[in-house]
This record gives structure tokens, sequence and C-alpha cells, in this order.
């Protein structure tokens, strides 16, 4: 699985957030989205700005059917898209929202 590179990774540099994210990412799409959360979340801790962590996180909120913190996340994923010019990811972020 996918997960266990990355939390091999992450034990080697526990500080790294790209292993972070990565790991949240692969666990999301191994059908995992709670223990996704925490290395999401950890990584919009020090990074706040990170909009695929936040998008990411905000699909782990789906898969949860936690709908009301799904749309916070989208929300707060959508500003950045928008702050930061990303077209595509927006985009699919509408798209989200209108499918909560």
């Amino acid at each position: 699985m996918k997960s266990e590179k990355y939390k091999d990774l992450l034990e080697s540099n526990p500080e790294s957030e790209l292993f972070k994210f990565s790991l949240g990412q692969a666990l999301l799409e191994e059908n995992n989205p709670t223990e996704a959360i925490d290395y999401l979340s950890a990584c919009l801790e020090k990074k706040p700005d990170w909009m695929m962590a936040s998008i990411r996180r905000a699909k782990c909120f789906i898969a949860l059917k936690e709908r009301a913190n799904a749309r916070e996340e989208l929300e707060r994923s959508l500003e950045l898209a928008i702050d930061q010019r990303h077209e595509a990811p927006e985009i699919e972020i509408r798209k989200l929202l209108d499918s909560l």
C-alpha cells in the first residue's frame, strides 16, 4: 500500500510536511479518511495557505459525511484557490460545494 511507503519516509523525517501530505493523500485514497485528516491537519497547521492540503481535508470530511466541516473547509479552499489564482482547483472546489 502506498501509505506504508509514506509512513516509512515520514518515520525517517518526521518534520517533513511533504511526507505528511503524501501520507494523508494516500490514506484518503485507501479509504482511511479518519487517519488522513490528522496528517493533512498537521500540514495546514504549519502552512495554512496550502490549498491542496485543504482540499484533501475537505474530501476526508465528505467521506466521513461531516457536511458542515466539509463545507467550511471547501469555502476556505475556495478562498485560497482564488487568492492563488488556481483555476482548475477552483472549478473542482465549486463542484464539490454544489454536491453538498
